[in-house]
């Protein structure tokens, strides 16, 4: 799908808006996320069976309510949201109830006990997640000139043809100053070379150098925010590619995505356009971001091979253990889906996955 561009310069955070959700945005395409790109969700029923045993923890914690809630945000066509409901238990699912948050049509062959809505849905008892939505809320890109000054990066939307704009100021320069600092004052050059640069790239005293760029996180931390907000009770979990304060990508990760190949990142609405999450930016007090791979390794989700004795026993019980083998790596994979960072922020219960795993951020109050 692709829309008539019309030659304007516009922020990257406006023209993001428009490429993807507006009247002939990519989202609103009839083959959804799945025809373009490929999520957890999509890799494998697995991460569902294991995101419905996420769901009974909360429901653990919370006591058993009578009604129990799950929010799938940015749900695209509402793989997750019946993936988990059919991986309940019997008990459970009678209680459970199922909400799917996407801007796109609701799927006329979506199970219609699931409700379809544009926002989530206020005080819920549950959980709330959030898999790559992030990801796709749209922000401001800021790059360094040659006076060594973060401006707003224009983008031309027929084309996505860049040029600088306006000083950053206000309350994008205090988040860039806290969360993605590009003046030499605040901290020293964050990250080690990459592979496309070399060392002699690189200014050894941390001054900020012509092309730095930063995505401006501002909306996602706002955003999450409100979905934190909307859980009266359970458990908010965000899934994304991440990056931390102490290693963040010197040029930015703006990306597009188009048919399972990435692409140039054009807002005419022909591709995705996506960018990794500051997650350790989004938490609240009490949030706490764990690597996939532990997240999933702690529900049960394990890449080891089955037993060859099995395969003389049951050798239908053996390929079926074996594939699930494979697609278990998958998800738990170093330098892939393993890597992704969950977000984990507890409301009013204890943080029921904690126990066992390895905690890589730190409490919000204390960064």
């Amino acid at each position: 799908m692709r829309r008539v561009g019309t030659g304007e310069w516009r922020g990257w955070r406006e023209a993001t808006e428009e490429a993807l959700y507006g009247p002939s945005g990519f989202y609103r395409g009839p083959e959804g996320p799945a025809g373009h790109f490929r999520t957890s969700v999509h890799a494998s029923p697995l991460f569902a069976a294991a995101v419905a045993r996420l769901l009974c923890r909360v429901d653990e914690a919370l006591g058993r309510p009578a009604e129990l809630a799950f929010v799938d945000m940015a749900a695209g066509r509402g793989e997750l949201v019946t993936g988990v409901l059919a991986a309940l238990p019997a008990e459970v699912a009678s209680r459970a109830r199922g909400y799917a948050v996407e801007r796109a049509d609701r799927p006329a062959v979506l199970d219609r006990r699931i409700e379809w809505l544009s926002r989530p849905p206020k005080g819920i008892t549950g959980l709330l997640f959030a898999n790559e939505w992030l990801d796709n809320v749209p922000v401001e890109v800021a790059e360094v000139d040659a006076a060594g000054v973060p401006r707003l990066v224009l983008v031309r939307d027929d084309d996505g043809a860049e040029r600088l704009g306006e000083p950053v100021g206000g309350a994008e320069a205090e988040w860039l100053r806290r969360w993605w600092p590009l003046a030499s004052e605040e901290v020293p050059f964050p990250g080690a070379p990459s592979e496309e640069m070399s060392s002699d790239d690189v200014p050894s005293d941390g001054m900020p150098f012509e092309g730095a760029r930063a995505e401006i996180g501002l909306p996602r931390d706002t955003a999450w925010a409100g979905a934190v907000a909307s859980v009266d009770r359970g458990l908010a979990v965000a899934v994304d590619y991440a990056h931390f304060a102490a290693a963040r990508p010197p040029f930015g990760t703006l990306t597009g995505f188009r048919e399972g190949r990435e692409t140039a990142p054009v807002p005419d609405g022909s591709c995705d356009i996506t960018a990794h999450v500051a997650l350790d930016a989004c938490a609240l007090p009490g949030g706490r971001v764990v690597t996939q791979r532990a997240a999933l390794r702690a529900l049960g989700v394990s890449g080891a091979r089955p037993a060859l004795s099995l395969a003389a026993t049951d050798p239908t019980a053996y390929v079926r253990a074996l594939t699930g083998a494979g697609e278990a790596a998958e998800l738990t994979a170093t330098g892939s889906l393993g890597d992704f960072g969950w977000l984990l922020q507890p409301v009013g219960i204890p943080n029921p996955m904690i126990d066992g795993l390895l905690v890589d951020v730190p409490d919000h109050e204390e960064q």
